[in-house]
């Protein structure tokens, strides 16, 4: 008997790492049949994928309500595909808002649930462990010190590593990516890393080329590279760059190769973070939602840092600009001092080596793998 999954990952990040555990699944068992919300790095697995991710990227509360109608749509086709469907395990990733009400129907279909890249619920909202608890079956969790924070919580879970770890990787050096996007290996080249969700787009490319126009008018010699993320058009970075008088070379993907190419990078908060840091290519951090949302989330949360490579490592290793911090002159200084100071740069290379050791050795995707035949009550290989 065929067995039936059916797979959500609702950002760029979690398509991601959620194509690497279907193919992982598939090299064992390439008749399981996967569907559900992703992008095209699923649908390059051969995932049949009901609602691009694209229309459901946003960060921030009012964000999200503004976009509530089409989020809305996506879980109620998901509710009717669950109870039409019945697959025999249901692996949400990341997304936490979506995921667990998704959760919720599942349960009370008796379907399975695997949740893979846990919600930062050790950030914020803590609360959310009870919930957990009651919806989801098994935790697969990609930092070594969410497992005692879910064991402890009576959830079961398993660390299975992180995927970043076997994926981050470019087949360049510094003047062999440069070259391949035209750049001049000898002149610096600052990154320009504004997200993979249009809310993201609309609040930092803004600031991050003004940022650029800056440091332009200053330095005429830095080139300036900004890889557009699967999740994003064209037509969606477009607007903000009518009017700015900034050369910067646009690659669609890609986005290691670029990192390769780049001697500093200022970026979004998020996974980016922690890809840039496993590049170990110095970066600056910067954040900015909608001020209200900042106001009511800032409340919650209960971590020291910000950027996911300053929390594993466990020190603030990147500067973090956060809401009317990231401002353009302030970004500008902080990248042109990691770009022409260059003991500073060579520093914070050294301690970016940090966040590989903490986050382990590689496999992720294969442990997961496991974890998912476990839960299908498919033998695997010991």
């Amino acid at each position: 008997m065929h067995r039936k999954v059916m797979i959500i990952a609702g950002e760029a990040s979690g398509d991601a790492r959620a194509a690497g555990l279907v193919r992982a699944v598939k090299r064992q068992r390439p008749d399981i049949r996967f569907f559900g919300i992703g992008g095209d790095q699923l649908r390059a697995e051969g995932v049949d994928t009901l609602v691009d991710s694209r229309v459901m990227a946003v960060v921030g509360l009012f964000e999200v309500l503004a976009h509530f109608p089409t989020i809305y749509g996506a879980l109620q086709l998901m509710r009717r595909k669950l109870r039409e469907e019945r697959p025999d395990l249901l692996i949400l990733v990341d997304y936490p808002d979506f995921n667990l009400r998704l959760a919720k129907t599942a349960k009370e279909l008796g379907i399975k649930v695997l949740y893979y890249i846990s919600p930062q619920i050790w950030a914020w909202r803590q609360e959310r462990v009870h919930r957990i608890r009651e919806l989801v079956d098994h935790m697969a969790v990609v930092f070594p010190f969410e497992e005692p924070f879910y064991r402890n919580a009576g959830v079961p879970v398993t660390f299975v590593g992180h995927p970043l770890v076997e994926e981050v990787h470019s087949s360049f050096d510094h003047i062999g990516a440069c070259r391949a996007f035209g750049l001049d290996p000898a002149r610096k080249v600052l990154g320009l890393f504004p997200g993979s969700r249009r809310s993201e787009i609309k609040r930092l490319l803004p600031v991050l080329l003004d940022a650029a126009a800056q440091l332009h008018t200053k330095h005429p010699d830095l080139q300036f590279i900004l890889p557009r993320a699967s999740t994003l058009s064209e037509a969606d970075l477009a607007p903000h760059f009518a009017g700015r008088n900034v050369p910067v070379t646009v690659v669609p993907g890609r986005a290691y190769d670029v990192m390769a190419a780049c001697d500093a990078i200022v970026s979004a908060s998020g996974t980016a973070t922690l890809e840039i840091a496993l590049m170990r290519t110095p970066l600056v951090v910067i954040y900015k939602i909608a001020p209200l949302s900042y106001r009511i989330m800032s409340r919650m949360v209960k971590v020291n840092h910000i950027a996911l490579c300053n929390i594993v490592a466990g020190a603030r290793i990147a500067p973090e600009l956060i809401q009317h911090d990231a401002k353009a002159d302030r970004i500008a200084d902080e990248a042109e001092s990691l770009l022409y100071d260059t003991m500073r740069n060579a520093q914070m290379r050294e301690r970016l080596s940090l966040v590989r050791e903490k986050l382990g050795a590689a496999g992720a995707s294969d442990n997961v793998a496991r974890v998912v035949l476990q839960m299908l009550d498919i033998p695997t290989p010991r």
